[in-house]
C-alpha cells in the first residue's frame, strides 16, 4: 500500500469566472476538461500530472494567517514573474529566503487565498 502523488488542490471559491481569469491569465495555468458536475467549477495544470480544481459556490470569507494553508508552485525564473506581476498590478510580498537556499514570493488570488511562488536551492 503506498501513497502515488498528490493529485489536485481544491479551492472554494466565489466567482468562478473571475477566479479562472486569474490562474489563467495571471499565474498561466492551463484550463483543461471538467466532467459535468451540478455545481460550478473550473479545472486547470499544476505542472505535469498535478490540478487545480476551483469550486464555485463560496460564500464565506477565506481565513489565514502567515506560512499558514498555501500551495507553492515552483518556477524557473522568479525574476521573470515578479515583472509579470508588476505588470498586471498583482500585489506580492518581497523574496523571501528559505533557510535552505530557496528563494520565495507570495500572491493572493481574488478570494484571498495565498499562493507561494518560488524557486528551489541551487543542487550543488
Amino acid at each position: 500500500m503506498n501513497l502515488l502523488e498528490l493529485n489536485h488542490v481544491a479551492l472554494h471559491v466565489k466567482d468562478v469566472a473571475n477566479s479562472s481569469r486569474f490562474y489563467r491569465h495571471i499565474l498561466k495555468l492551463t484550463p483543461i476538461p471538467r466532467p459535468t458536475f451540478d455545481f460550478p467549477g473550473a479545472w486547470f495544470r499544476l505542472g505535469v500530472h498535478q490540478e487545480l480544481h476551483l469550486i464555485g459556490g463560496r460564500n464565506q470569507e477565506v481565513r489565514f494567517r502567515d506560512r499558514g494553508t498555501h500551495f507553492a508552485l515552483m518556477v524557473d525564473d522568479l525574476n521573470a514573474w515578479e515583472t509579470h506581476f508588476r505588470t498586471h498590478e498583482i500585489p506580492f510580498l518581497p523574496r523571501r529566503h528559505r533557510p535552505d537556499g530557496a528563494i520565495q514570493i507570495y500572491v493572493t488570488d481574488p478570494d484571498s487565498y495565498v499562493i507561494e511562488i518560488f524557486i528551489p536551492p541551487v543542487m550543488g
